[in-house]
């Protein structure tokens, strides 16, 4: 009996979890430089709702770009000049890809490519850089204003009745 309870509510659960809605989704790649944090099974998202879920990663020989594949709900139709980027649900979170609309009158199909990518932002080497200064930059000019250096004199004008004459201190 305890089994065949598990069981159902392994059952619900997993029907619960949206993943066999995807079954029947259409497929769409996109190239992106980092996807650290986003695994299989992670979020495609629009407007925060779940359309979709990453099926595939592999790095794409050809430009060294992370490749990701992701199955999208078929009723969901994506504009051709769709823009994706990975982020998280926090400061911590956990990673998924993140969806914006275009206002291309062309629908993306089934093995479409999306154009438009950012890739993950690494937050610890960005924590570690506003901590340890890496990039050399100095701090900013003060308003103080630094003394003014003295100019080289310049050769005595012979028309100013003044300038013909040297000047003696007292």
């Amino acid at each position: 009996f305890v089994v065949v309870v598990a069981l159902g509510f392994l059952l619900f659960a997993y029907n619960s979890s949206g993943r066999t809605a995807q079954s029947g989704g259409y497929k769409i790649t996109a190239d992106f430089d980092n996807v650290e944090g986003l695994n299989m099974g992670s979020d495609v998202r629009m407007a925060g709702i779940r359309i979709g879920s990453v099926i595939g990663q592999r790095l794409n020989p050809e430009n060294f770009q992370a490749q990701i594949v992701m199955s999208i709900d078929p009723t969901v139709k994506l504009a051709e000049d769709t823009s994706a980027k990975i982020t998280a649900e926090g400061l911590l979170g956990s990673k998924f890809v993140a969806l914006e609309p275009g206002g291309s009158e062309t629908l993306l199909a089934d093995g479409g490519i999306i154009s438009y990518t950012q890739g993950a932002i690494d937050i610890w080497s960005l924590i570690s850089q506003a901590m340890f200064d890496k990039t050399g930059a100095k701090p900013p000019a003060t308003t103080e204003q630094a003394p003014a250096q003295p100019q080289e004199a310049s050769p005595p004008d012979a028309t100013t009745p003044d300038a013909a004459q040297p000047q003696q201190s007292q």
